[in-house]
């Protein structure tokens, strides 16, 4: 199948580089989100890549039949809103969406499916997936990317076109048998980075003896709680984790910081509550991720 017509709603770290790594290629993506925007720039090493806009603000305008791009809907809508953000992006994919459209997921937590569902018509594919890249926004509005850029997907309906129309583009991606154990994988490497917000430093905090010890309980905790959700994820998961963090240059930042520092609402419920929420239900004690879900929230929501 060739995909015409893909739109990316929410360009901001994640959804420019997507959005840069399909222009590059030749199949520049319609763009939707908050803020309208001529272009976006997008900087991968030493190459600027400027995807065309306009991002475009406002769902009317598509039912009004503006945008001859997507006219009559999208193949392929990748959603890179935050899921504090999905009530807000849920008029886009109501216009963007038709019975046939797979819509990919690119958002933090385990719960993606069961958030998104609800915002689209029967025959929506909603397809999860895993963001393996380090991208940041820049103060100038730029996005650099930082490493090497990854997505996994479930094997499965969708996963197919997602990896066709990602084909031969800077954004690599896996199709996983295993699906559940990445996204629990890197539930673990997000709410750990939960710390990084309530200390206010990046990546170089890990290299704090004291903090290590209390990432690795933390990380202990989360992956009991994968278990009893019938993921078992390896013995050294925590330390590997931890070691990441250790070995990523000490400035690197992450979305949950970056929020706080913006004051912006941290999500803190989808990377760090659900820890503690699916841990209850299975009457499994998580003192530490309790102690960080609390504040976190705090430091989102106040009040005060």
């Amino acid at each position: 199948m060739i995909v015409e017509r893909i739109a990316v709603v929410g360009p901001g770290a994640i959804g420019t580089t997507i959005a840069a790594a399909l222009h590059a290629s030749g199949r520049t993506p319609a763009l939707y989100g908050r803020t309208a925007r001529e272009s976006l720039e997008f900087l991968v090493g030493d190459a600027r890549i400027v995807v065309p806009g306009p991002v475009r603000t406002r769902p009317d305008e598509l039912d009004a039949g503006v945008d001859a791009e997507v006219d009559g809907g999208a193949d392929v809508v990748f959603l890179a809103v935050k899921a504090t953000q999905i009530d807000a992006a849920a008029p886009w994919l109501r216009a963007l969406c038709r019975r046939d459209t797979v819509v990919c997921v690119l958002q933090n937590g385990v719960e993606q499916v069961a958030m998104v569902s609800p915002h689209v018509a029967e025959g929506v594919i909603v397809l999860p997936s895993v963001v393996w890249f380090p991208a940041q926004a820049q103060p100038d509005g730029t996005v650099r990317l930082r490493g090497d850029a990854r997505l996994t997907v479930p094997a499965g309906s969708g996963a197919d076109r997602i990896a066709a129309v990602l084909d031969g583009t800077l954004c690599t991606v896996e199709v996983s048998a295993d699906f559940p154990a990445m996204a629990w994988r890197k539930l673990l490497q997000n709410a750990a980075a939960g710390l990084m917000a309530l200390t206010g430093r990046r990546a170089g905090v890990f290299h704090r003896d004291d903090l290590a010890d209390l990432t690795r309980a933390y990380l202990q905790e989360c992956a009991e709680v994968a278990l009893a959700e019938g993921v078992a994820l390896d013995a050294g998961v925590a330390d590997g984790i931890l070691a990441g963090f250790r070995s990523a240059p000490a400035d690197l930042s992450t979305s949950i910081l970056t929020d706080r520092e913006a004051g912006r609402p941290l999500e803190w419920d989808v990377r760090n509550g659900v820890v503690s929420r699916l841990a209850a239900r299975h009457d499994i004690r998580t003192p530490v991720s309790d102690l960080v879900t609390t504040l976190l929230a705090a430091t989102s929501d106040g009040p005060g």
